[in-house]
């Protein structure tokens, strides 16, 4: 039998892989894992040594490795992991203000979406990203940076790939990172954003998680949708719309809509009028994003005056706004740079 990723186990399925020992040795696991952030399974010195032997004989922890990490001046981190089978994927650590941080993780390498703004489109879909090799973003991530196992973080998945195609194992992947005896990341603290898969968004509903949901708008219009983002020929902006507001949101929160802001296309007051009357019956959020250029794109980053007053006139308007932070504009920090890059050096 092939050696299993130990970091795609919930405590429940790993205590289950360990019937020959007693029940607390998968809770000790997951403290040297997701505590001590320690994943030499030699190195953990309060296990007997056929425990040991046995987790080394039927588990493996280190299928994927950090293959690059790139340092922004602003403190972003952006990180290109390799997996076992020599494909590389990427996640972003974003250093928020007051000492809050966001884990951005890939759930694909590659993407079947194929929008024509992102530099992950042009390497087109691979495969989907496992459990273990979602949650071992984190753990590199949080060991890399030195954060405390008790300090909270945010959790993004809005990196490489769909989320909503690879739904089974983003969902065992929330499940092992919100375990109380490991990493303890509440559900509320993790969202999925998606292209708007209009049937998947219903799936998602339906298993409650407890996790809040973004939807990648990018344009308030069907025309220019389908422009940019394809896959809004098979799920239209009404399509989505409609499972937006069927979807259990904590009562607390709000849908986000990310809304990337895209110089000329899609940064008019009129464009923003209708955004208003897009999201009038939604409990909403909008983000609105500084489109971060790449090496052939045919896009261009708007004025901050025109984002700026983009968001005044939907706050004025009653609709909650933000405004993205850029980060990492020193690095290659849009989704797939770094990947692409490295292909393109090989």
């Amino acid at each position: 039998m092939d050696k299993q990723n130990v970091f795609g186990f919930t405590l429940n399925s790993l205590s289950d892989s360990l019937k020959d020992f007693p029940k607390f040795r998968a809770k000790q696991i997951y403290h040297w894992l997701y505590v001590h952030y320690e994943n030499d399974f030699e190195k953990m010195e309060n296990l007997p040594k056929n425990l040991r032997e046995f987790l080394k004989e039927n588990f493996i922890s280190n299928a994927v490795e950090i293959a690059k990490k790139e340092q922004s001046s602003d403190g972003s981190v952006k990180y290109l992991f390799k997996t076992a089978d020599n494909l590389t994927y990427e996640a972003v650590f974003l250093k928020m203000k007051e000492d809050k941080f966001t884990l951005c993780l890939s759930s694909q390498v590659g993407c079947k979406v194929g929008c024509s703004f992102c530099l992950t489109a042009k390497g087109g879909f691979v495969r989907n990203l496992n459990a273990g090799e979602m949650v071992y973003q984190v753990f590199a991530i949080k060991k890399d940076q030195n954060i405390p196992s008790n300090k909270a973080v945010n959790i993004v998945y809005m990196g490489m790939g769909e989320p909503l195609d690879n739904l089974e194992n983003v969902t065992k992947c929330i499940q092992i990172l919100s375990e109380l005896d490991g990493l303890s990341i509440s559900r509320r603290r993790q969202t999925i954003s998606t292209s708007g898969i209009a049937p998947k968004i219903k799936k998602l509903g339906a298993l409650d998680l407890g996790v809040q949901l973004a939807i990648s708008l990018h344009a308030v219009d069907d025309e220019l949708r389908t422009k940019l983002m394809p896959i809004n020929k098979a799920y239209n902006i009404q399509n989505i719309i409609d499972e937006v507001v069927a979807f259990p949101i904590d009562s607390r929160k709000r849908v986000m809509f990310e809304y990337l802001m895209i110089d000329g296309i899609n940064d008019s007051l009129e464009c923003a009028k209708k955004l208003v009357a897009l999201l009038n019956k939604i409990k909403a959020k909008v983000n609105l994003i500084y489109f971060n250029p790449h090496e052939g794109s045919l896009y261009k980053r708007p004025s901050k005056e025109k984002v700026e007053a983009f968001r005044e006139y939907l706050l004025k308007k009653g609709l909650l706004c933000t405004i993205r932070e850029s980060k990492g504009l020193d690095i290659s920090a849009a989704c797939g740079q770094l990947r692409e890059k490295e292909i393109a050096n090989a």
